[in-house]
């Protein structure tokens, strides 16, 4: 099972953990971007591609036999930081809806492009997944 890392006299943080310990199989989605299977992008505005984005990663994560409660690690691409913090509102209802309250390691960094030009946000993950 995975630990929350959380240093004594550390504020908890939002949305996010500091840190997690965990030991098994490693799963490694490769960043995953705002459009659906076919590679369109159905959604322009950054919250509509954080949905997709996240089943897109979770798609993947299912192809390995995991799921968000396996996920320990994350890297957040975004275009436009001010587009990502308008969009908190939005982006924690999706979380809470596809992730649950699963809280791994992130970095989330503004970036001056992606690579595909319509993306607004991409995410890269890793997993952990328990050895029986």
């Amino acid at each position: 099972m995975n630990r929350v890392l959380l240093p004594e006299g550390w504020p908890r943080p939002k949305g996010y953990s500091n840190g997690v310990e965990a030991s098994g199989r490693m799963v490694f989605v490769a960043g995953q971007i705002g459009w659906t299977p076919e590679g369109v992008f159905a959604e322009t505005g950054f919250a509509g591609q954080f949905r997709q984005t996240i089943e897109n990663t979770l798609a993947v994560l299912t192809e390995a036999g995991a799921g968000p409660e396996h996920i320990v690690r994350m890297t957040w691409y975004v275009v436009d930081k001010a587009e990502y913090l308008s969009a908190l509102r939005e982006i924690g209802a999706v979380w809470r809806e596809l992730i649950g309250p699963n809280y791994p390691a992130m970095a989330v960094v503004e970036v001056k492009g992606l690579i595909e030009d319509a993306a607004r946000i991409e995410i890269e993950t890793t997993a952990v997944v328990p050895v029986s």
